[in-house]
């Protein structure tokens, strides 16, 4: 995989000041990945050390008022180019700089205020359909054994947590707000298994329960909560579901974005909404482009088979009507299941980075589908699905 990388985070004194600003996060991903290094700054021809620039608008400022709007344009056209050159599909770029800046840049008049916005090359890269990402993002995402990753698997997909060299297991029934009476449909277990796989510290949950079993929302993103609560702040769901035809192949999927068409929302029905300060969620990039970028990357590189889309998470149980495939394929849907967007918005709240992962085990509204070959169809694709994890769990 090809990470484009900036020089400074990387330790090459290239900033105004002469120096560098090295991020051990970066440096630790870059040795897993294959770097294309840039500095913006440079690639236009300006100096270090130099006075410190700013953006002011569609200008670019050294705070000694000099106008080198473009000598940073000239290195980010550079720099966009090499990368596009290189195939690189993600950026990890020093944040709230006047070049690499993503979401946050200082304001243009040296006071250290920060204001929502991009920086030259981001803008360029982003036009390009590139994934840009601050190093503060890499910092978030490490995993650690105080922030271990959880993994919510769905049906079939259970297998995993097979791979976990296990410190201790947690009952389902000893998670607060999961249903003491709760039993498990085929290809799902209550017990969550907390240790590492890979040397990466990780709290599998091997199966879940649904709101089509009566159960509330609530009670549904329980595993959510608990695995927040153990400091997770990146969780990983799997589900099974079905592909919608003529939008999403069979076979593994990473999810893009959701539409939740099951009428239901956890954070209506959770107690402790009431100790937020807002009860108002952003579901802007409700599934990390950091992690999902990760994940392409790995399936590339091992040569998976991984398709891309939106998730609608409906009811159930019943498997979709051909009028319903001809609306969920109207609205852009890829896949369709009945789980997932309840965790994903609660997780959300949490402020967790989801990475979503499907197996599409049979076309929406196709005859003759089963739970039984459902769960036929996640077995010939668990070694995909388990070398996919393991690969994103590495790089993280």
């Amino acid at each position: 995989m090809r990470v484009a990388m900036s020089a400074c985070l990387l330790g090459e004194p290239v900033r105004y000041d002469g120096g560098s600003k090295p991020s051990a996060e970066v440096q630790e991903l870059a040795e897993k990945v294959e770097v294309v290094r840039v500095c913006p700054e440079t690639a236009g021809g300006l100096r270090a050390p130099r006075p410190p620039a700013e953006r002011l608008g569609d200008r670019v400022l050294l705070a000694t008022g000099e106008d080198v709007t473009e000598e940073f344009s000239r290195g980010a056209d550079a720099c966009a180019a090499a990368i596009a050159r290189s195939g690189a599909t993600l950026a990890v770029l020093k944040a709230k700089s006047p070049s690499c800046g993503s979401g946050l840049v200082y304001d243009g008049t040296h006071t250290g205020r920060l204001v929502p916005g991009r920086g030259v090359l981001v803008e360029r890269l982003e036009r390009e359909g590139i994934c840009v990402v601050s190093e503060e993002i890499v910092r978030e995402c490490r995993p650690s054994v105080e922030h271990p990753v959880a993994i919510v698997l769905g049906s079939g997909l259970g297998h995993l947590g097979s791979l976990v060299r296990a410190v201790r297991r947690i009952d389902y029934r000893d998670i607060d707000g999961f249903p003491l009476s709760a039993r498990p449909v085929a290809g799902h277990r209550f017990e969550a298994t907390v240790g590492t796989i890979d040397d990466v510290p990780v709290v599998v949950y091997p199966g879940r329960i649904h709101l089509y079993q009566g159960y509330s929302a609530a009670e549904v993103t329980s595993l959510v909560r608990h695995a927040h609560h153990l400091g997770c702040r990146d969780i990983i769901f799997a589900c099974a579901t079905g592909a919608v035809p003529g939008m999403a192949p069979m076979g593994l999927g990473i999810l893009t974005d959701q539409i939740n068409l099951t009428g239901r929302n956890p954070l209506a029905e959770w107690d402790g909404l009431r100790d937020v300060e807002s009860p108002f969620v952003d579901m802007n990039e409700a599934y990390s482009p950091y992690l999902r970028s990760l994940a392409r990357g790995v399936a590339d590189d091992c040569g998976i088979e991984v398709a891309e889309g939106v998730y609608a998470g409906v009811l159930g149980p019943c498997f979709e009507t051909p009028a319903e495939v001809a609306a969920l394929r109207a609205l852009g849907v890829s896949y369709v299941g009945m789980s997932t967007v309840c965790e994903v918005i609660m997780a959300k709240a949490l402020g967790m980075h989801v990475l979503g992962l499907t197996l599409a085990a049979n076309e929406s509204g196709a005859p003759a589908v089963s739970h039984e070959s459902v769960l036929e169809a996640a077995g010939e694709r668990a070694e995909d699905f388990e070398r996919l994890v393991r690969g994103v769990l590495g790089l993280l």
